[in-house]
């Protein structure tokens, strides 16, 4: 088994953010690979299915924590002791702002540069939890930086975001087969980031 949580929060009023590109990307996933119906577990809503790779089938564990996204780790702890997983069959899917809109960066290890949700990440699961850091810019001003987040993506912003889900959910076999820098360079060549001005894409 292998958890794939994504970073978010719960309910209708943050569906469209940024921040919740993470549950977007599940969401994508599922729908893709025929999973499951979504179940309340683990504090969040679950989903199991099946994601065939050239070595076989793998059994995959889709996690949306719903206590909200600062705390996502308590739900995808208590999902990997269920399961008696470590941190390293645990792959966290989120947003990030020090990334250009649509840039792609796998990390394992080191710290969680700020971001409150990857620091409960690691707090529950340790530092060796696998991260698919999704860029969606940097508003410019760190003051606006929450505002930003919790706001939709603009209109302009549509395509890359499509291509963006479209490419994690086709390339997903190998992450689980061949690891992170084969995964990072086929949601690339899938989904190269868009190269317009970042303000334009905000519609600024």
């Amino acid at each position: 088994m292998h958890i794939l949580a994504g970073q978010g929060n719960p309910g209708p009023k943050y569906a469209g953010n940024r921040h919740n590109l993470g549950f977007m990307v599940l969401d994508r996933i599922a729908a893709d690979y025929s999973f499951g119906p979504w179940k309340k577990r683990f504090q969040g809503e679950a989903a199991e299915g099946t994601v065939r790779t050239s070595n076989g089938p793998q059994k995959v564990l889709l996690l949306k924590p719903q206590t909200f996204y600062n705390e996502s780790g308590r739900s995808a702890g208590e999902a990997a002791r269920f399961y008696k997983l470590t941190a390293n069959d645990v792959t966290v899917f989120h947003d990030e702002i020090d990334l250009a809109p649509g840039r792609v960066r796998v990390k394992r290890g080191g710290g969680h540069s700020g971001n409150n949700g990857i620091r409960s990440m690691i707090a529950h699961l340790g530092a060796d939890v696998r991260r698919i850091r999704l860029g969606v810019g940097h508003p410019g001003d760190k003051s606006m930086v929450m505002p930003y987040v919790l706001s939709d993506f603009a209109k302009a912003e549509k395509d890359w975001v499509e291509a963006l889900l479209d490419a994690a959910s086709r390339a997903l076999p190998l992450l689980l087969q061949e690891g992170d820098e084969r995964y990072q360079t086929e949601v690339l060549r899938l989904a190269p980031a868009p190269k317009s001005d970042p303000k334009q894409a905000r519609g600024e």
